[in-house]
């Protein structure tokens, strides 16, 4: 088995204006001394409202957390210069999509052409995990068996409940945005990496897509790196969330591993079932409980997740990660971003304030509260 599981942590963020906790297009200033401090770590994403960040491959999580935290540190640092506020959320509570632009890049025009009206709508952040695993036969052979643990990431990590000032009644409307978009959703199954080269390449050598970066799964090998890119999160308000969520996909990409060396496996179970899953953290998050295939029940969220910490305790351990994923059963416990935002919306509701401004400083707070 490998020795390491690398990890890195690419996170997306909205600028509010702080006085009116609206969105605001970021600065070219902004960018340009981002950029300085963290050069390729900081870039702009499709909508001028939005930052994207990236740490650099780590193999433990207590290195990553430095990185993550230099980087949201200087964000929040240089979007103050211009009164304005970063928040790692998936959805504004309140904004208007109709009313945002794209950033007017060559590879953004592009994009917006390809897409159509389909990519005005999609004013949504997400969380993005790479790990390392060097052999391609290997990342391949683990696409099946990680794919039906993406409802459980998801699940753990909803945090747009809110769109365009409604409650839309799911914990993560950001991926009903994503997926009117071609090529997401849950990966396909192939019988090897030669398999995936040959289906992936038919769209690029007809000049559908122009690489594999156009491919828009739930987890996908890197275009770019020897990883896997689990893309199904929510991106996390509070820091130390997102650590527990990296530490998550690592243990688990480590526990599979170890199976594979004993001539075990996952079992692979049909997309139409672990679909199922999917929608029920889409809309539920942690607070209807998932399907056990193994034995055709329901089960709550803090009862699988107290199961997945029995299956990953060898590997959480020599990982170094036993703190990170106990806080997951917290949030299994107590609920996601989605439920804190919610409270918080009733709470201002109650006391005659307005809800949504209410939301936005709440998550205001919650970026710096790891800081």
């Amino acid at each position: 088995m490998q020795q390491e599981f690398t990890l890195g942590i690419e996170e997306e963020y909205l600028l509010v204006d702080r006085d009116s906790l609206e969105l605001a297009e970021a600065p070219a200033a902004l960018m340009e001394a981002c950029q300085a401090d963290f050069e390729g770590q900081v870039s702009p994403e499709f909508l001028q409202c939005q930052i994207e960040v990236g740490t650099r491959p780590h193999v433990t999580i207590s290195s990553a957390r430095e990185d993550l935290k230099r980087l949201r540190s200087c964000v929040s640092k240089r979007a103050a210069e211009h009164n304005l506020a970063p928040i790692a959320v998936s959805c504004h509570p309140f904004a208007d999509w109709k009313k945002q632009q794209h950033t007017r890049k060559d590879r953004y025009d592009a994009l917006q052409h390809a897409l159509g009206g389909v990519a005005r709508r999609m004013l949504i952040c997400g969380m993005h995990v790479h790990i390392g695993v060097a052999d391609s036969a290997l990342r391949a052979d683990l696409i099946p068996q990680l794919s039906y643990f993406l409802p459980h990431l998801l699940a753990l990590s909803t945090s747009s409940p809110y769109w365009n000032g409604e409650d839309t009644g799911l914990s993560s409307y950001r991926l009903t945005v994503f997926d009117n978009l071609p090529r997401t959703g849950l990966p396909p199954i192939f019988s090897g990496w030669s398999e995936y080269e040959r289906t992936t390449g038919v769209l690029v050598e007809l000049g559908v897509i122009e690489d594999t970066t156009k491919i828009w799964w739930d987890l996908r090998p890197s275009h770019q790196y020897p990883t896997l890119e689990t893309r199904i999160m929510d991106v996390q308000p509070r820091m130390e969330h997102a650590l527990s969520l990296a530490a998550m996909v690592q243990a688990l990409t480590r526990m599979l591993c170890r199976l594979k060396d004993r001539n075990l496996r996952w079992r692979q179970y049909d997309r139409f079932l672990i679909g199922e899953n999917r929608w029920r953290a889409q809309r539920y998050g942690v607070g209807e409980g998932m399907i056990d295939f193994g034995d055709r029940s329901i089960k709550p969220m803090p009862e699988l997740m107290g199961e997945l910490m029995g299956l990953l305790a060898e590997d959480a351990e020599a990982l170094g990660t036993m703190t990170e994923l106990a806080k997951l059963q917290q949030i299994a416990q107590n609920g996601t971003s989605a439920t804190r935002q919610r409270r918080v919306h009733a709470e201002a509701a109650a006391n005659g304030d307005d809800p949504g401004k209410a939301v936005v400083q709440h998550l205001i707070d919650e970026f710096h509260q790891d800081l």
